[in-house]
C-alpha cells in the first residue's frame, strides 16, 4: 500500500505543472480575446489637397469620353444662338450681352446642367456609398467633381467667345478676362449644380432642375438687360452666371470699367464659396441616407 502511495505522489506532481500549463495558456487567451475586442486604430484620415487632386484626375479621365460630345453640342448650341441673335441685333451694348451671354452658357450647360443630372444618378444608383466608404473629405468629392466638369467649359468657352467676337464685330483685346471668368463661373454654377442633383429625391427630377437652371441662364444671359422687365431683371440678378456675364461685357469696351469688372468678378467668386459650401453640406446628407 505504501508503494501505491509513493506512486501516486510522483503522478500527481507530474501533473500538476500541466494544469498550472492550462491555467497559464487560459490567461492568455483571454488577454488575446480582450485584445481583438479592442478596435483596431484607424487609419489616418486623407489630406484635402491630394484627396481633391485624386478625385478632380479620376473624374476628368471619366468625363473625357462622356462628356466631350456634349461640350460640341454646348458649344454649337452658344453659336446658333448668337447666329439668330444676329439678325435682331446689330452692335453696341446688346451685341456685348449676346456675346457675353452665350460664352457663358457653355459654362452652365456642363457645369450645372450635366453636373446635375450626374449627381442625380450617382444619388440613385448608390453611387455615392462608394464616395463614403473612402476616406476622403466631403468637400474633396464635391470641388474635385465640380473642377473636372467646370474645367470641360474652357475650349468651348474660348472658341464661343471667339467666333462671337467675330461675328458681331467686337475687339478681343480683353479676352483674357476669360481666364477669370471661366473658374469663377464654373464654380458658382457648378455647385449649385451639384447641390440641386444631390437633394433632387429623384434623378428625374435633378434632370429638370439642371434643364431649368440652363434654361434661366440662356433666357437671363443672352438676352439684354436693358430689355427685360423690372421682374426678370430682379430674377436675374440672382441667377449665379450674371456677374460672370457682366464682368465679360465689360471688357468688351474700349477703356473698361476694371472696376466694376473686379466687382462683378468678386460677387461671383463669393456665390461660388456658397454654392459649394452648399454641395458640400448637401453631399453629407445624402450620403448618410
Amino acid at each position: 500500500m505504501s508503494a501505491v502511495s509513493a506512486a501516486a505522489v510522483p503522478a500527481r506532481a507530474a501533473a500538476a505543472p500541466s494544469e498550472g500549463a492550462r491555467d497559464g495558456q487560459n490567461a492568455q487567451n483571454s488577454q488575446e480575446a480582450a485584445g481583438l475586442r479592442e478596435p483596431a486604430p484607424l487609419a489616418a484620415r486623407a489630406r484635402l489637397l491630394p484627396s481633391l487632386a485624386a478625385v478632380y484626375r479620376a473624374q476628368l479621365s471619366r468625363a473625357r469620353v462622356a462628356r466631350i460630345p456634349l461640350l460640341f453640342v454646348a458649344t454649337f448650341q452658344s453659336i446658333g444662338i448668337m447666329i439668330l441673335m444676329r439678325g435682331v441685333v446689330d452692335g453696341g451694348s446688346e451685341a456685348r450681352a449676346v456675346v457675353s451671354g452665350a460664352s457663358v452658357l457653355v459654362v452652365a450647360f456642363v457645369a450645372l446642367n450635366l453636373l446635375a443630372q450626374y449627381f442625380g444618378a450617382l444619388r440613385a444608383s448608390g453611387g455615392l456609398d462608394h464616395y463614403a466608404t473612402l476616406p476622403v473629405p466631403p468637400a474633396a468629392v464635391v470641388l474635385g467633381a465640380a473642377g473636372a466638369y467646370a474645367s470641360f467649359t474652357v475650349p468651348g468657352t474660348i472658341v464661343t467667345a471667339v467666333a462671337g467676337s467675330v461675328l458681331f464685330g467686337l475687339p478681343m483685346t480683353h479676352l483674357w478676362v476669360l481666364l477669370a471668368v471661366i473658374p469663377l463661373a464654373g464654380a458658382a454654377l457648378a455647385g449649385l449644380g451639384a447641390a440641386l442633383g444631390l437633394l433632387a429625391p429623384r434623378p428625374e427630377l435633378a434632370t429638370l432642375c439642371g434643364q431649368l437652371g440652363m434654361s434661366a441662364a440662356l433666357l437671363l444671359g443672352v438676352l439684354p438687360a436693358e430689355r427685360m422687365p423690372a421682374l426678370v431683371a430682379y430674377a436675374r440678378d440672382l441667377l449665379p452666371s450674371t456677374y460672370g456675364v457682366e464682368a465679360l461685357t465689360r471688357s468688351f469696351d474700349e477703356h473698361p470699367d476694371w472696376l466694376a469688372v473686379g466687382v462683378n468678378l468678386g460677387v461671383c467668386a463669393a456665390v461660388g464659396v456658397v454654392s459649394l459650401a452648399a454641395a458640400t453640406w448637401a453631399y453629407r446628407r445624402a450620403a448618410v441616407r
